[in-house]
């Protein structure tokens, strides 16, 4: 008999959103985050940031809040993906994104991105769902 894991969903969009995913899903002791930019809403007083490394800093926390919510963390996370669209952005990206995983960096891949906006970088990740310091090994 096969154990079929019950599929959760986290910030699912309105109906007629331009944007058709969630912001995250747990499955199988797994978070899936989708790809995520800093927050940006001028209207409100919510900024980007003016350099790569600001907008590393605010996507890694907006994505930090999204596993959060889905009963996870950075420091579950096993697989990230760094999207730019600038591979000039890349160094100073890579030096702000290591200080977010101070109990080691997970696998990543990285690819040049371009969507209808003004984000020069985002990020998705896979992560362990449950609490911190259950299974990490070094």
């Amino acid at each position: 008999m096969t154990d079929v894991s019950p599929i959760s969903f986290f910030g699912e969009p309105e109906p007629g959103s331009p944007r058709p995913f969630s912001a995250a899903t747990r499955a199988a002791g797994l978070v899936f985050v989708s790809g995520h930019s800093a927050p940006h809403d001028p209207a409100r007083g919510i900024h980007r940031g003016e350099t790569p490394a600001d907008e590393v800093r605010n996507a890694l926390a907006h994505i930090s809040g999204i596993l959060a919510g889905a009963g996870s963390s950075l420091d579950r996370v096993v697989q990230m993906t760094m999207l730019i669209t600038d591979p000039a952005d890349y160094a100073a990206c890579n030096a702000e994104y290591v200080r977010h995983f101070p109990g080691g960096l997970p696998a990543r891949h990285t690819a040049r991105f371009g969507v209808p906006t003004q984000a020069r970088v985002a990020f998705s990740c896979i992560a362990l769902a449950g609490d911190a310091g259950q299974d990490r090994q070094r």
